[in-house]
């Protein structure tokens, strides 16, 4: 087994190389180069997403639809629509916002979906 003080030497490398501490919930945007409503996201909320409590709760993860389909996602369906945000809670989906057509919408409905997640989930 693995010591804590070994698994913190070699932390900056598996960041690096993309491994991170998994979270409860987990926020899943799906875009694609070129997707006009991704750059709005992008300047209106991307930017805030980590500082709010909502990103808290779900850190945001973003999966390029035109790259191959990371093997931890296997069972989320992939949409050809961008962007798609899936709220993932240990691994499962809860819900999906199709589309994105301006911030006061989304907060709306991140809201409801974040709703769904059970009340003791603990923020980031």
């Amino acid at each position: 087994m693995i010591s804590f003080r070994a698994l913190l030497k070699f932390a900056p490398v598996l960041f690096l190389l993309g491994f991170s501490p998994a979270s409860a919930a987990e926020l899943l945007m799906m875009e694609q180069p070129g997707c006009a409503w991704c750059v709005r996201f992008d300047a209106e909320i991307a930017p805030a997403w980590p500082k709010t409590e909502e990103g808290r709760r779900a850190p945001l993860r973003r999966v390029d639809i035109t790259r191959p389909w990371p093997e931890d996602l296997r069972h989320v369906q992939k949409e050809r629509f961008t962007p798609t945000f899936v709220l993932m809670d240990n691994g499962k989906e809860i819900g999906r916002i199709r589309g994105y057509v301006g911030d006061e919408f989304f907060w709306y409905r991140v809201g409801e979906l974040l709703a769904l997640l059970p009340k003791d989930q603990p923020i980031q």
